[in-house]
């Protein structure tokens, strides 16, 4: 009996817990609510014109601040891990915050990410530095926005506008670093599966389910 056990052990045991990290899923079977009921961009400008709104989307949300031309690599990352996988899903928006005068930057941006990729659920709403500020605060966020007002990471907003991550044993995973394209790929790409398995689940359970998601 012993025998077996310590089998098991050196053997079988190290096998299971292989395939249970290789897996890559996230082993939340809800994704956790950080921050309820966050508030949404009221009037904001957008680049096209279009009114965009947290409400009944799932958002990955991005503050790029004024360097939004340097930093342009970070939403090439995102583009690539993430977005072309999803963009299909008309439920799906990337909502990048940048400040007022910065216009002409972001274009310059949606063109060269069009050259390859359906850019329609590519957003880019427009708001002083103040608003910026405050927008970015109360989503109670332990990290805060560089003096450019930027962050290289992008959240995860649910269609009720919670902000949504993992709650660890110490702390919280926030955000998610555009700059590590290994990130997005593993924490992140984990986390957004879940989301979408959330949506997919109850669309099957009213026999509602569509390619939104």
């Amino acid at each position: 009996m012993k025998k077996n056990i310590v089998l098991f052990v050196l053997f079988i045991l190290p096998i299971v817990a292989y395939l249970f990290f290789a897996s890559g899923v996230n082993g939340f079977t809800k994704l956790p609510t950080l921050t309820p009921n966050t508030a949404d961009f009221g009037n904001w400008q957008s680049l096209d014109g279009q009114k965009v709104t947290l409400n009944g989307k799932v958002t990955i949300l991005g503050f790029m601040g004024t360097e939004l031309l340097i930093n342009r690599g970070n939403l090439f990352n995102l583009n690539q891990k993430i977005y072309q996988r999803y963009h299909e899903f008309k439920d799906v928006q990337f909502v990048m915050v940048c400040p007022t005068g910065t216009e002409k930057d972001a274009k310059k941006v949606v063109d060269a990410l069009g050259a390859f990729t359906d850019v329609a659920q590519w957003r880019f709403v427009f708001a002083s530095p103040v608003e910026i500020q405050a927008y970015y605060n109360q989503l109670k966020l332990v990290e805060k926005l560089d003096d450019k007002l930027g962050t290289p990471k992008v959240y995860i907003v649910d269609k009720k506008r919670n902000l949504r991550g993992r709650k660890l044993v110490k702390d919280a995973k926030e955000g998610y670093s555009t700059f590590h394209p290994a990130e997005l790929s593993n924490e992140m790409l984990d986390d957004f599966k879940v989301i979408l398995y959330e949506y997919r689940a109850a669309l099957k359970k009213n026999n509602n389910a569509t390619r939104k998601i």
